[in-house]
């Protein structure tokens, strides 16, 4: 009772931190646009007030999170009698490592089948997979030659060839729980529950997390607030899905991108129908009662369509009608020129042959064949694929509109009316990066398909959820746009130290009065929510890769609008180089570099009393609070991988 009550206490403070920070930060902000900008250097003003308005839309996000972040009560007991099927997803990782994961899968103490997925096909891990009695499934001879779609094409695969009513997902190196089923599966007697997620959790994690690879934050507190929204989201592995909900899900997109490609090509054959009607061959009344024809089957099949008639018949009788239509005119065409080859060798044309035609249609015949204008529409009919013969299959449950498959299929189940749970509880360990190299070549990954999600399937327009449930996702993808905000943030005080331009047109005290209160707010809601859980290392790289979301952000939208291809590399379990990776913030260090300059000359300023000393000391403390940020990548740069008899070791309930 009394930790209800705690519980209670806890969140209450929490929303009125949440309230003062959003109603403090707004007044900043509306004071910085409205009345303390320098129009003078509105170069560096203009970003700079962009960036904070930035951040304070971005710590609204949080606050909104965070607002119903509680955790859930305990679940039923696991009903019995389900059928599980346990994926254990893998691709070039050792045969050790996904033996490992296997035996532990195998030692689950709910019923289920273990199945290796290996989109490898590798004869040594199908050996393994005998040795140990579990299930492999590898690509069918289907997949060749089509678009393989990383994992989610794996799992798409795996799904068509198995039957448990549900499936948890394992990364290769993530080792699961004997518990892990009996924990969750009794959520599912909600039948509208599509999604448990449960923590990532990092045994290979050294004394102050260099790389920044535990995510206590997220999985917690953040994952609790999008659960209190019905917005926890597919995170990849450790996941526990109902077959039901991504079946109807990747029948529901099979039907709707089918119809709207059947949809787009009825317009664009509206459209060359109506440039043939205005072309010369459509004088004769014979090729325009043939374009109207066609006209009128492409009205009766948007009709059917519209009627709700099922596509592949519809499509069906359209090209039956317009190949019908094309052979009457091959037949006229044909006795035309036979009429024609028959004036030619007699010297002189029947007159009564082109009596018994239309007047002008010999001459139309002659210099346009009626065929021509029906060969575009034949070929925009035909290319009507509801078969999908350029997927390996035509039912994709899991999106392939990313790199990252899990946030776009949580999102669409969401938009589908199922729920989502996050189960806070440590249920599996993985290995997470052992080098700089790595852990950023799995952050851009991340940020790459996170944008790709955001580009292609913006959650704030999508049908079906809620305007909550559309920002929590929103949020995660906003998130990613720091690296822009970041460039502000670093070059605004070097300018000024530098340069003596001041972004800021007020006094000290005007600025400290709006600004420093919601700095103080914004870091206590940090803490509040974060229960005791250091949230620095998170602020550090949330701004120290800015290079990185940056990247993210311009590469996904080459992909998706220019079809620029993205590098994807399964993230490597062990350390990639030797020596320290200096080269990979070269960028970052740079930065440092100007900032230390801006440092050093912002101190001569004050010892020699030159500018505005209050300014010049908040731009001191503001360079050196970003040196510290950026301090974070020198460990990061030199870590030389986990060492576990110096450290100390996660272990799971089991």
């Amino acid at each position: 009772m009394s930790g209800s009550a705690g519980g209670r206490s806890r969140i209450l403070v929490l929303r009125i931190v949440v309230t003062l920070t959003l109603l403090v930060g707004l007044n900043y902000i509306v004071w910085r646009w409205g009345f303390s900008l320098n129009w003078n250097a509105w170069w560096i003003a203009i970003p700079l007030v962009i960036a904070e308005t930035y951040s304070l839309i971005d710590v609204s996000l949080f606050g909104m999170t965070v607002w119903k972040s509680q955790p859930r009560p305990a679940p039923p007991p696991a009903p019995e009698g389900l059928g599980v099927d346990v994926f254990i997803t893998t691709y070039n990782e050792t045969v050790e490592l996904v033996e490992n994961t296997a035996r532990a899968a195998i030692a689950i103490d709910y019923p289920h089948k273990t199945w290796i997925l290996d989109d490898g096909n590798r004869e040594e891990m199908r050996l393994a997979a005998e040795a140990l009695g579990v299930g492999y499934i590898t690509r069918s001879s289907d997949w060749k030659d089509r678009p393989r779609h990383a994992k989610a094409g794996n799992l798409n695969n795996a799904l068509m060839e198995t039957d448990g009513e549900f499936l948890l997902i394992l990364d290769a190196d993530q080792v699961p729980s004997p518990r892990i089923l009996d924990a969750t599966l009794g959520y599912f007697l909600d039948e509208r529950v599509a999604l448990v997620q449960t923590p990532q959790l990092f045994g290979n994690v050294a004394t102050g997390d260099p790389l920044g690879s535990q995510a206590p934050l997220f999985y917690g507190p953040i994952q609790q607030g999008k659960d209190g929204w019905n917005a926890a989201f597919f995170c990849g592995s450790n996941a526990i899905l109902r077959r039901e909900a991504l079946m109807q899900l990747g029948l529901m997109r099979y039907v709707s991108e089918v119809e709207q490609n059947v949809k787009d090509a009825l317009s664009r054959a509206d459209r060359v129908l109506a440039t043939a009607r205005r072309s010369d061959v459509a004088g004769s009344p014979l090729v325009a009662a043939a374009l109207n024809d066609i006209g009128e089957a492409l009205s009766s099949a948007r009709a059917r369509l519209a009627a709700g008639e099922y596509v592949g018949m519809v499509t069906y009788d359209l090209q039956q009608r317009v190949d019908a239509v094309a052979q009457q005119l091959v037949e006229i065409d044909l006795s035309a020129l036979a009429l024609d080859l028959a004036a030619l060798q007699s010297g002189e044309e029947d007159a009564s042959s082109d009596a018994a035609r239309t007047p002008g249609d010999v001459r139309l015949l002659r210099e346009i064949s009626p065929l021509a204008s029906l060969e575009s529409v034949q070929e925009l009919i035909r290319s009507i694929d509801v078969d999908r013969s350029d997927e390996a299959q035509p039912i994709m449950p899991l999106a392939t509109i990313s790199v990252t498959e899990d946030m776009a299929t949580s999102m669409r189940l969401h938009a589908a009316g199922w729920k989502s749970v996050f189960h806070h509880e440590d249920l599996a360990i993985g290995l997470a990066p052992e080098d700089l190299r790595t852990m950023l070549g799995q952050r851009l990954r991340w940020a790459q398909g996170t944008m790709q999600v955001l580009i292609r399937e913006n959650p704030l327009v999508q049908k079906g959820m809620t305007l909550a449930q559309r920002l929590m996702y929103f949020s995660t993808m906003w998130s990613y746009l720091s690296g822009f905000a970041a460039i502000a943030y670093f070059g605004a005080p070097i300018i000024f130290l530098c340069f003596g331009i001041l972004p800021v047109h007020a006094t000290a005290g005007e600025f400290f009065l709006r600004f420093l209160p919601f700095l103080v707010l914004d870091q206590l809601l940090f803490a509040i929510a974060g229960r005791g859980v250091s949230t620095w290392r998170g602020q550090q790289y949330s701004l120290a890769l800015f290079p990185i979301w940056i990247k993210a952000v311009t590469s996904a939208a080459a992909n998706v609008f220019f079809g620029r291809p993205l590098d994807f590399a399964v993230t490597s379990k062990t350390r990639q180089d030797s020596g320290p990776q200096w080269g990979l913030i070269k960028i970052q260090a740079a930065v440092v570099v100007a900032l230390v300059i801006a440092t050093i000359i912002g101190f001569t300023r004050l010892l020699f009393g030159v500018g505005e000393p209050v300014g010049t000391f908040v731009n001191l403390v503001w360079v050196v609070f970003d040196i510290v940020i950026l301090s974070v990548l020198v460990p990061a740069a030199r870590y030389r991988g986990y060492r576990p008899e110096h450290e100390e070791t996660h272990e799971i309930d089991r």
